[in-house]
């Protein structure tokens, strides 16, 4: 790793106790209708503790007299991110850049929307790089059935096989960070920011996995969730997962080592939802793709899976179901086409986008029949760390499965 000026050696307090530690919190994205209502909160969750609060100068900084306990330090975004509902290269750049300055001991980055978080989840997240041994603090979010589905479904799956990380939400938009993982992240930043990247995503989980810090989760029971800028389902696949695959990429010696597994996650939620869920325009969508993509699907999916599709589609809506199996082979066999190129990635991820489809309504079809969400979550993961020697054996010998 690059050298970096910041003393990693601050030590941490042995208490619960913030007092005096100056923690720093790192605003990213924050409009100055929110601004009150966030200091607000941050006042309530640091009472009587002093407390760096970074703004960007667009926030506006006139209420820096109402929180005595607050201080802001206003800094200048880099230019206007593609995905400002998620952290870039230059908002964990920013946040190491202050937190050196201060010599702060812990930072919290909080996402868009940062306003609907209850006090003590905010809390929470600085308590834990502070009161243990912890370099990343994750939040963990309790999302509705139909939230959050792309970390579901892919995101959390892949994390767990492939980094034999926990984290429910591997993308978590609030985390907190110790002095050496800011430097850490920083650091990887950089190869970013050099290259006029500055809104390229990050990965903290898989940086930590592979680098051995510590990761923990921080409980966030409620919270709302930031809608991304463009409702279009392919350029959102396309901005999340291309950095995803990539990251992948890079780090294939780690994983194709790693042997270890997750241990399984309780699950004590029962309560099925109540609502309807309309999955016929997610159908229709992967009933039209399997009839025009399916010579696209042959250049990336071995014979079997492309079977399994085909079983797929002549089943009745009431009993539609993609097995998770089958799913996992799909991811695998999509990261594995990312890898080698073996369509432009940008038509590869859009044509993994009605199979997402087609899983989002497998999923909500079974919740529907009374499986509890998360549940069917955790078999999707188990089933992503039973199949991963596959992914292992097709990165190393690629040709020896293809038709």
């Amino acid at each position: 790793m690059a050298s970096s000026p910041i003393n990693t050696a601050t030590a941490k307090p042995d208490t619960g106790s913030l007092v005096g530690t100056g923690v720093l919190i790192h605003l990213s994205t924050i409009s100055p209708d929110t601004l009150e209502l966030t200091l607000s909160n941050l006042a309530k969750a640091f009472v009587n503790e002093p407390v760096l609060v970074a703004i960007p100068e667009t926030a506006g900084a006139n209420l820096a007299g109402s929180f005595e306990s607050l201080r802001l330090l206003p800094y200048t975004p880099a230019a206007v991110s593609s995905t400002p509902w998620v952290h870039t290269a230059a908002d964990y750049l920013n946040t190491f850049k202050l937190a050196q300055e201060h010599n702060s001991p812990a930072c919290v980055l909080l996402g868009a929307e940062s306003q609907t978080m209850l006090p003590e989840s905010i809390r929470s997240l600085a308590h834990g790089t502070l009161s243990s041994p912890a370099d990343l603090v994750v939040s963990h979010y309790h999302l509705g059935a139909r939230e959050g589905l792309v970390n579901s479904a892919i995101l959390y799956p892949l994390s767990r096989s492939l980094f034999c990380a926990s984290p429910r939400f591997p993308l978590a938009i609030d985390v907190g960070l110790s002095p050496r993982m800011a430097e850490h992240l920083a650091t990887a930043s950089q190869r970013f920011t050099a290259a006029n990247q500055e809104d390229a995503l990050l990965w903290p989980v898989s940086e930590a996995a592979t680098n051995g810090f510590k990761i923990v989760e921080a409980d966030i029971p409620s919270r709302v969730a930031p809608q991304p800028a463009t409702p279009d389902l392919n350029t959102l696949l396309n901005q999340i997962l291309s950095s995803f695959f990539a990251d992948i990429d890079a780090r294939a010696s780690f994983w194709q080592r790693m042997r270890s597994t997750v241990p399984p996650r309780t699950v004590t939620e029962t309560s099925v939802p109540s609502e309807q869920f309309d999955v016929t325009p997610m159908l229709d969508s992967f009933h039209l793709a399997y009839s025009n993509l399916h010579e696209i699907w042959s250049l990336v999916l071995p014979p079997h899976t492309l079977l399994g599709l085909k079983r797929l589609s002549v089943m009745p809506r009431e009993s539609f179901r993609l097995a998770d199996n089958l799913w996992a082979r799909i991811i695998y066999d999509f990261v594995l086409a990312y890898r080698l190129r073996t369509i432009n990635r940008g038509h590869l991820l859009g044509a993994l986008t009605p199979l997402y489809l087609a899983w989002v309504a497998s999923h909500l079809i079974l919740v529907q029949s009374g499986v509890a969400p998360e549940q069917h979550i955790e078999e999707v993961a188990q089933a992503f760390e039973t199949d991963k020697p596959y992914l292992v054996s097709r990165w190393r010998w690629p040709d020896r499965f293809n038709p």
